[in-house]
């Protein structure tokens, strides 16, 4: 797969990611933001599952068989869950996607930077650095924007 398609895919995985923060906010409005996440964790499991079932190839290493700070990464979906499904009913998608970002885009210039996690390290850029104040000016910037309309 080229690198632009690779870009592309990602890009919509965000997208995705929006409608479902969007739908979920909503849903955790009627019915509580812990009954929501369970839905979605329940769906994906089940979906999951089936992917497994018909289309993973065999490895050589179990889900019991990895370190074990490698299988605590999903509890984090949970926190991010649960945070989106209260923040989006608050603040707005837009504003609650911006400001995950602004965090993700922070944590992972520091993974990359000294190469936490088994990862290959990726110098810190004066570009990386702007791009993350660009960030976090946006995210000042809608939230303003949504507060004043909010008034």
């Amino acid at each position: 797969m080229s690198l632009v398609i690779l870009l592309a895919v990602v890009v919509l995985a965000g997208a995705v990611l929006s409608v479902q923060a969007a739908i979920n906010g909503r849903l955790g409005e009627s019915v509580g933001v812990l009954r929501s996440s369970l839905l979605t964790f329940f769906v994906g499991a089940v979906i999951t599952g089936l992917l497994i079932v018909f289309f993973e190839p065999a490895h050589t290493l179990s889900l019991l068989d990895v370190p074990k700070w490698q299988v605590c990464g999903a509890l984090f979906g949970v926190v991010y869950m649960m945070v989106m499904v209260g923040a989006v009913p608050v603040v707005g998608t837009a504003v609650a996607t911006v400001a995950v970002i602004v965090g993700q885009l922070g944590m992972g210039m520091l993974i990359d930077n000294f190469g936490w996690l088994g990862n290959p390290a990726i110098e810190l850029s004066s570009s990386r650095v702007l791009a993350m104040v660009c960030l976090g000016l946006a995210l000042v910037f809608m939230y303003r924007s949504s507060v004043r309309r909010s008034d």
